[in-house]
């Protein structure tokens, strides 16, 4: 993937992933329902890459800090076949594990043919630095970004990686940090999915433009719909105009979906073929829509966001 290595300590134990396979959810693209990873074109094969365990969870050292990520690779895994690759993060006070029974998405990624990765962010309650958001990560300037620079890296080493198909999703302060990513490292991720996390960074000139699915409750108390100026919490209005406007997007909203209390738009004539989208739960609360319990508020089962955001990151493939 073309980064430099950062010197990382490795160790591997083998884990449990749970989760149940969802329905399918709306297409973010064209009406048609996108392919599974195994048809999409595909770089070069690759080769020196061994077999790896369905579930491992994996410790690199970074920046003198111990951190951990669960990887699941589906049974469908070739060691030979370039692998679309998601990152999601999980929410402040929340981890890895608990987050992949939040989303579901080890099932997902065992149906679609793509790894899934669930690492810890860090503290005594676990965040990430996204900014504005959250914990000790954030207050105390932890270098989040670097760590995923390492994880990549060594993920890349390791597996046989799409370096065009490789995607930021994350839940509240997991959602702020795929914004972030975007922001940061546009070079590397194809397209982002935060849920019920908002941009939190001051600054955010990607490289190019960036295709981003957006969803959030507006009965969300934790990240208000509305923003929270207290807590320095753009709007999600505020969040999608940002990206539309990044994007050079210039054709209005089309309405995708619509279902019960979930609503999808999205824009997009935006350049380098990147795509805004939002979806809103109405009378949502701080919760993943069609995911496991979580006692966030009024939890969506019109929306199943996982299926929603997989088939958003099979239309877009890094340029």
């Amino acid at each position: 993937m073309g980064r430099r290595r950062a010197a990382l300590s490795l160790t591997l134990a083998l884990a449990g992933c749970s989760g149940a396979a969802r329905t399918a959810a709306p297409d973010a693209a064209d009406g048609a329902p996108p392919p599974d990873a195994a048809t999409l074109d595909a770089p070069a094969a690759c080769v020196g890459r061994s077999a790896q365990p369905l579930d491992a969870v994996w410790t690199l050292t970074v920046g003198g800090l111990a951190r951990t990520a669960r990887v699941h690779v589906p049974a469908s895994y070739d060691p030979t076949r370039p692998t679309p690759l998601v990152l999601d993060f999980h929410g402040y006070s929340m981890s890895g594990l608990t987050q992949e029974g939040l989303t579901r998405f080890p099932a997902k990624a065992d149906a679609a043919g793509f790894v899934v990765v669930h690492a810890d962010g860090t503290g005594a309650v676990l965040g990430w630095n996204a900014g504005a958001c959250c914990g000790t990560a954030a207050s105390t300037g932890v270098d989040d970004v670097g760590f995923v620079d390492a994880l990549l890296a060594e993920l890349d080493a390791r597996l046989c990686v799409d370096p065009r198909r490789v995607y930021a999703t994350g839940f509240s302060n997991g959602g702020f940090l795929a914004h972030r990513l975007a922001c940061e490292r546009a070079d590397v991720f194809a397209a982002i999915a935060p849920v019920s996390g908002v941009i939190g960074v001051a600054s955010c000139t990607p490289s190019r433009p960036v295709p981003v699915l957006h969803v959030h409750g507006t009965a969300d108390t934790v990240v208000p719909y509305a923003g929270s100026p207290s807590l320095g919490f753009p709007s999600v209005d505020a969040t999608i105009t940002g990206w539309i406007a990044r994007d050079q997007c210039a054709a209005p909203a089309v309405e995708t979906f619509a279902q019960g209390d979930a609503r999808c738009v999205s824009y997009r004539g935006c350049a380098g073929g990147a795509e805004v989208a939002l979806c809103t739960i109405t009378g949502g609360g701080h919760t993943w829509p069609g995911g496991g319990p979580f006692p966030g508020g009024h939890q969506s089962t019109d929306l199943d966001a996982t299926a929603a955001i997989w088939d958003f990151f099979v239309a877009h493939p890094r340029p």
